[in-house]
């Protein structure tokens, strides 16, 4: 069986090191994908960042050669769009912790607000949103919150807002993505409130054929909350998106 090759794709206010214990993890696996990771913190547009993240596999995609795209947060709208933009190439999408659908109006003005308070007291926003992206059993993880801490100090305030405007001009995937019939994993932790369960929800209901996991202890980080089971989901997806497709029905 030809080894797949597996593209992670970090979410807003990370930088690659998201993936580390998830790669960490795969690594053990005798089993496990080639793995790619994308970085998101210099381009303008979800568009921009899905050039850059084709460009990084593109040249590795061997003939009969599987690919899967594993967006975390952000990231997943980045995959989508990598996905319209280079249809037929992916094999197996992962959406953790994410969405497909457009801003609303509400959610505009919550970016906005966003945007103004990492322009006024980017330290104070990064330490608002740490506990409120976490389970509360992880909350007082000294170890996790300082490893969030540098990351998110790592990306900065410009390229977080740059991050956030693109998120707010960002396409809506869902039409296409009812008729995609790849293989899909939809991931979530239970207690998510950035993107919330029923984001996931609706991603079940658009990709039938999708596997759910829902991670009961974990909220928004998935990949620093829980990365064992995120690595074994990852994994499985990577196993089905190698077995044959199914025949259309007629």
């Amino acid at each position: 069986m030809t080894r797949p090759l597996l593209l992670l794709v970090p979410g807003m206010f990370n930088t690659p090191a998201i993936w580390d214990a998830v790669c960490a993890a795969l690594a053990r696996r005798a089993d496990s994908p080639e793995l790619c990771l994308a970085d998101l913190l210099t381009q303008d547009s979800i568009g921009a960042m899905a050039d850059d993240a084709w460009a990084l596999v593109a040249g590795r995609l061997a003939a009969g050669r599987p690919l899967c795209v594993a967006g975390f947060s952000m990231g997943g709208y980045v995959a989508l769009e990598l996905m319209a933009r280079h249809p037929g190439r992916v094999q197996g999408l992962g959406m953790l912790d994410s969405a497909a659908g457009i801003e609303t109006a509400d959610s505009l003005v919550v970016r906005e607000k966003t945007i103004g308070a990492l322009q006024r007291n980017f330290e104070r926003t990064v330490e608002g949103i740490i506990p409120f992206s976490l389970h509360p059993d992880h909350a007082g993880d000294s170890g996790l919150v300082e490893g969030m801490r540098r990351m998110m100090h790592a990306v900065g305030a410009e390229a977080a807002i740059r991050q956030t405007r693109a998120l707010m001009q960002r396409g809506d995937h869902r039409p296409w993505l009812a008729r995609w019939r790849g293989a899909a994993l939809v991931l979530c932790g239970r207690a998510d409130k950035v993107t919330p369960p029923a984001c996931s929800e609706e991603l079940l209901r658009l990709l039938p054929q999708a596997s759910a996991c829902w991670i009961e202890q974990a909220g928004h980080q998935t990949p620093l909350e829980a990365p064992r089971v995120v690595a074994d989901a990852l994994l499985a997806l990577c196993q089905d998106a190698c077995r044959p497709a199914p025949e259309p029905s007629r």
